[in-house]
């Protein structure tokens, strides 16, 4: 009984920390450019039984392990905005940007020019070019980003175009390491060095929707709901079981 109460308990951790990811997964639906994480579980066995008694699988008890999370890289829809200086990325790079904590990456293409005529994120960090912050002049006018990422305007009235940077687009050998900072942005993590990414394009006046599939997932939390308040139900009755066996034992005459 003891180690039915402990297996209920491992499901039922295992159980919160998914309700955990689910929540923050809802709650990011509309984030643009966010990933969705996913949660790993895995049966851990622990010691084997040690009386004879206890033969073949009967040895063995299997309680539920938090194996960690995974992210679901894969790319959300693009939504027209006709907003020139949004982007979408189409593609596995990401956007670098200049934070005061150093180089971020970011997928949201939500760009803005800040008072001082700098191409910066929704959240003000500096969008990053092959050169350095990208940056724009008072006559500055019809913004184009090409799909390579290249920026170019029309500057005051002698309808000359004028190049202002190029998006630097990166690439990681293992985008799974990066690591969610918070304000929709990475660090590199252990995924290794950015590499220029070459084979990415960015479609102007699109943004990226967050890949959440909001249905999928709030039938997955009324699901683990459900799975919890079970094991719960299972726990009581267990606890309601070992209680009587005890208090039989003790009328047993000495």
């Amino acid at each position: 009984m003891e180690n039915a109460l402990l297996v209920g308990l491992s499901r039922q951790t295992a159980l919160e920390r998914q309700l955990d990811v689910i929540a923050n997964n809802i709650a990011n639906v509309n984030t643009t450019g966010y990933k969705a994480d996913k949660t790993l579980f895995e049966q851990y066995l622990n010691t084997p039984a040690r009386e004879d008694n206890f033969v073949g699988g009967d040895r063995r008890v299997s309680f539920v392990q938090d194996r960690g999370t995974y992210r679901d890289m894969t790319e959300g829809a693009a939504e027209l905005t006709k907003n020139p200086l949004d982007i979408a990325i189409s593609g596995s790079a990401f956007l670098a940007v200049q934070t005061a904590g150093g180089e971020r990456y970011t997928r949201d293409g939500g760009l803005q020019i800040n008072p001082q005529g700098q191409l910066v994120t929704a959240a003000g960090n500096q969008v990053l070019g092959a050169n350095g912050p990208i940056a724009f002049q008072q006559t500055d006018h019809d913004i184009s980003i090409t799909p390579d990422g290249t920026i170019t305007v029309i500057q005051g009235n002698d309808r000359v175009d004028s190049v202002r940077g190029k998006l630097r687009l990166v690439s990681f050998t293992n985008a799974q390491k990066m690591l969610k900072e918070g304000l929709n942005l990475y660090t590199a993590g252990d995924a290794g060095t950015p590499q220029p990414d070459i084979k990415s394009t960015v479609q102007q006046g699109y943004i990226e929707k967050s890949n959440v599939n909001a249905v999928a997932e709030m039938s997955q939390m009324m699901e683990v709901s459900r799975t919890y308040a079970a094991v719960a139900n299972m726990m009581n009755q267990q606890a309601e079981l070992q209680k009587t066996a005890i208090q039989q034992l003790a009328d047993v005459p000495a």
